[in-house]
């Protein structure tokens, strides 16, 4: 017969008695859990799921350590897990202790339960006080590293000595509350812009330099570590205006207009508005570079300046800016799609297949069938070939105060067509996340090239290919250069000088340095090469970036592991020479986008293609005034 034993008195009575016959306790149809034990066995739990998201933030911390955005957010997370961890460890440690105790004095179930999340909450209760340790130290480290980099001082009584690795001769000011009020024609605007200034050099003369980034005061501060006399005898005051809202032109047109000592010696404009200091209603303001003391035909010529940034900089046949950065474009293949559609990934070849520096887009399209047929695309979307239909044009947008529309760039609306029809694309448009997904090989179909300079294979498709350091994952490294079938330039900054300036031969001396000079210890052979050391650390050093200079790129070391270690350089230099800046006009970012815009609707069906460009014109009438 099955016996149990009572649990208030432990007299033995009947497995099946449901009261005890000794002290009338009444037994329960089944022993209940402890709720303490259950408790903490649930908080312990608890505590293991968080443990996977403390694991990818220390992963991202450790592996992908990026100083102003993705460490500090993954830092947070990490500590606002393991906070939460601790605290769940803390209460399933007490509520499975009470669990233990309770269901050994009153025979109840769970007791197993509460056992194990007494273990689990004291091996992770310490691993997560550890965790939440180690990243207070590091959160500690960030803001030191933070506090050098955004409040390094100039050294009181500094020497001459020109190394910024102790920050000795140059001073680092952020203003963020700096308003400044423009007035133009019927309106007025008051913004609150984002002023930077960095001071290099200690010399008692002074040039002021306005800028949109820190690129090229930068340059300034390099060009003073290479010739430290010249920091002895200039101090250069250095003010960076973002281009945001239009800040930086109103500020710098401010500033031009009330002359003296308001104005810059030097000032710089990328190939958004260029055209407006270099030929238009602000050109007035800009010195020659002859009447800097420049011998800038000559120097033109020996340095081989790509033609395309020379005559943006040309007003009535003299040059009164010039670029640095290359930004003649070429086509960027995938090797692999290459040698499964056409049995060979040789620049030399492609460059026949697609028609490179025909000026014109009927070899490329053939090219895009036969990719097709392999099931790959010719293209990331329409907009991809925007640029070279827009850059190669023959007539400007505005002649004589008329809008013109080149037969070029109205091509456009029926190559955008051809590819939408013919599934020569994925469809993406540049700057979108499927426009990314086709860079790293994971769009609908793998995309056979784009088009574009070396700062979009630096600073876009790198980045977007899938690629960790030492893995090989994504396209890295499948990627070749050649000459693309119609030339053009995309981006650029160009650097002016003020025709007031009292400091001719110091603001001679920087720009010549930045722009025409080819010797290795120039400011182009040094980017070309990658070796612009900003703060004399040798992992700070720059990307190498084309340049302005085809003698430069000649001489210089243009493999990328991006492009399976080629020489990209000397496609580069052919992308320089078949740029065109005949057709520009300071008006070309707004009327671009209407026309693309226009182009659009009609490729998804919105407009017929005659309601398209009548809609293009309408839209320019009544938003532009030439």
């Amino acid at each position: 017969m099955l016996m149990k034993t009572c649990t208030k008195c432990g007299a033995t009575v009947e497995n099946e008695a449901k009261i005890c016959c000794n002290c009338g306790n009444v037994f329960p149809e089944k022993r209940p859990f402890s709720k303490a034990g259950v408790a903490g066995f649930i908080c312990s739990l608890s505590a293991v799921a968080l443990v996977p998201t403390i694991l990818i933030s220390y992963f991202f911390i450790i592996v992908i350590f990026d100083l102003y955005n993705l460490n500090t957010f993954f830092m947070l997370l990490g500590a606002v897990s393991c906070l939460a961890a601790f605290v769940c460890c803390i209460l399933g440690f007490f509520f499975s202790l009470n669990g233990v105790k309770d269901s050994r004095k009153n025979n109840l179930r769970g007791q197993g339960m509460a056992s194990t999340g007494l273990v689990l909450s004291s091996v992770l209760g310490g691993i997560c006080l550890t965790c939440v340790a180690m990243l207070v130290a590091q959160a500690v480290l960030l803001g030191a590293l933070l506090g050098t980099l955004l409040n390094s001082p100039s050294s009181s009584g500094s020497s001459s000595s020109s190394s910024r690795s102790s920050y000795s001769d140059w001073e680092y000011e952020r203003r963020l509350t700096e308003t400044t009020t423009y007035t133009e024609e019927t309106w007025s605007e008051e913004t609150t812009t984002e002023k930077w200034t960095i001071t290099y050099g200690t010399g008692p003369e002074k040039i002021d330099l306005w800028s949109f980034t820190d690129e090229i005061p930068k340059m300034v501060g390099e060009y003073i570590d290479l010739h430290p006399e010249f920091g002895e005898k200039y101090t250069v005051e250095c003010t960076i205006i973002a281009t945001d809202g239009g800040a930086y032109q109103r500020a710098l047109d401010n500033a031009l207009a009330a002359g003296g000592d308001t104005a810059p010696d030097i000032y710089s404009a990328e190939a958004a508005f260029i055209l407006k200091y270099s030929k238009g209603e602000m050109s007035q303001f800009a010195s020659t570079y002859k009447d800097l003391g420049i011998d800038v035909d000559k120097k033109i010529k020996e340095a081989d300046i790509a033609k395309y940034s020379v005559d943006i900089g040309t007003r009535d046949g003299k040059v009164v800016a010039l670029g640095y950065e290359g930004t003649g474009s070429v086509m960027i293949y995938n090797a692999e799609v290459a040698k499964d559609v056409f049995g060979t990934d040789d620049p030399a070849e492609i460059e026949k297949i697609v028609g490179a520096g025909s000026g014109n887009w009927d070899k490329f399209f053939k090219a895009a069938e036969q990719i097709k047929e392999k099931g790959y695309v010719a293209v990331s979307g329409p907009s991809d070939l925007w640029n070279g239909c827009e850059k190669s044009a023959d007539t400007p947008w505005v002649v004589d105060g008329e809008l013109k529309i080149d037969p070029k760039r109205e091509k456009y609306i029926d190559i955008a067509k051809t590819i939408a029809d013919n599934g020569y694309s994925n469809g993406a448009q540049q700057w979108s996340e499927p426009w990314y997904t086709d860079m790293k090989g994971e769009g609908e179909h793998k995309v056979f090239a784009f088009f574009g300079p070396m700062w979009l294979i630096q600073y876009v498709m790198i980045g977007n290919s899938g690629y960790w350091p030492g893995k090989g994952e994504g396209t890295f490294g499948q990627w070749r250069v050649c000459a693309p079938p119609v030339g053009f330039f995309w981006g650029g900054t160009w650097l002016l000088a003020n025709k007031d300036t009292d400091q001719k031969e110091g603001v001679a001396e920087l720009i010549e340095w930045i722009t025409l000079d080819t010797s290795e210890t120039g400011l182009q052979y040094l980017w070309a090469n990658g070796i612009v050391d900003w703060d004399n650390d040798p992992s700070t050093t720059t990307s190498k970036d084309t340049v302005t200079s085809a003698v430069v790129m000649a001489k210089s070391d243009g493999s990328l592991d991006f492009c399976g270690g080629q020489n990209v350089y000397p496609a580069f230099i052919a992308g320089n020479k078949y740029a065109s800046a005949k057709a520009m006009t300071q008006y070309d970012e707004h009327i671009n986008g209407y026309w693309t815009d226009c182009v659009e609707k009609y490729v998804d069906g919105t407009y017929s293609r005659e309601e398209a460009i009548e809609e293009f014109k309408k839209l320019v009438m009544d938003n532009i005034t030439f």
